[in-house]
């Protein structure tokens, strides 16, 4: 015997209701398709092509001819290779984030100014602090060889025009403008911590590695979780300190990243479809990496029960 269907009749309200909410949903979706969605697929057609942008993105596919040239391109590999090295920077960070933190979670005079000194870099103009440390690791007048003439009595080394020095000096930039945000993630995780835990494992005998390793660094792992995948996402997308600081991509092209060899073949070259195929490779790395990190969490993440 067929089932009859049964129709059922909404009131009015319901459907007034009803209509709000599409309104309400509609801004971000649109939102969504024109500025994330159709940007994601039309890059994706223009990495099989040829296009420009002067000349016609259809009349010049070349399938996938323009990764097979990007994985031939040496100048890539050097490129992806820096982006890593510099990545030496961000245990270095956290390193220095846990440390800094667990000195101001503690009762010093002064605390809130030192807060505010290490957030100041964080929220400042990427390329004005760009420019001033590029000043700094002058090699003819800067602030850092100037220091050592006075204290050696010799010319100290090349920072930004040696192909070894470059990349350190990048990392030490790069720690430091990227310290406070980890200083405050960390120092906000320590004050969550019940001091109950240490309280409990002071009478338990426990020194204070003990109670370090025990208590702090499991219960502040959420945040070392969080700080280690924006770091990573954001160290593959190191630019504007290379473009300041190194604008030709330093000696033997021995700082330039990914995104600046990106932005060198897509504007600087005119290679719009071979710069687009150079950001979907980007992307793809960014996304492996971070599904890996989410996919082992459990393994090493703990939270306060």
């Amino acid at each position: 015997m067929a089932k009859t269907k049964v129709k059922v009749h909404r009131s009015a309200m319901a459907k007034r209701e009803e209509r709000w909410a599409w309104l309400f949903i509609a801004p971000p979706f649109i939102g969504f398709m024109l500025f994330m969605a159709y940007p994601i697929v039309f890059a994706l057609i223009a990495s099989t092509s040829k296009w420009t942008g002067m000349n016609s993105l259809w009349g010049n596919i070349v399938g996938l001819g323009n990764y097979i040239k990007i994985f031939g391109d040496y100048k890539f590999w050097r490129s992806m290779g820096t982006t890593i090295i510099y990545m030496i920077g961000i245990p270095i960070g956290m390193i220095l984030g846990i440390l800094i933190a667990m000195g101001l979670n503690r009762k010093i005079p002064g605390k809130r100014v030192l807060t505010t000194m290490y957030y100041v870099p964080v929220v400042s103009s990427l390329v004005a602090v760009s420019i001033l440390w590029a000043w700094v690791f002058n090699y003819d007048y800067g602030l850092l060889n100037g220091i050592y003439k006075a204290l050696t009595g010799m010319h100290g080394p090349n920072w930004l025009g040696d192909e070894h020095m470059v990349k350190i000096s990048l990392i030490i930039f790069m720690v430091w403008k990227g310290l406070g945000g980890t200083v405050i993630l960390y120092l906000a995780g320590l004050q969550n911590i019940p001091r109950d835990y240490y309280e409990a494992a002071m009478i338990d005998g426990a020194n204070g590695w003990n109670k370090f390793t025990n208590i702090t660094l499991p219960l502040l792992s959420p945040v070392t979780f969080y700080v280690l995948i924006t770091s990573l996402i954001g160290g593959f997308q190191v630019f504007v300190e290379v473009q300041v600081m190194t604008p030709n991509g330093g000696p033997n092209y021995s700082s330039a990243t990914v995104v600046f060899y990106l932005y060198e073949k897509a504007f600087t070259n005119g290679q719009l479809g071979y710069g687009s195929a150079v950001a979907v490779i980007l992307a793809t790395i960014i996304f492996i990496i971070t599904a890996i990190n989410f996919w082992g969490q459990d393994k090493w993440v703990k939270t306060i029960d």
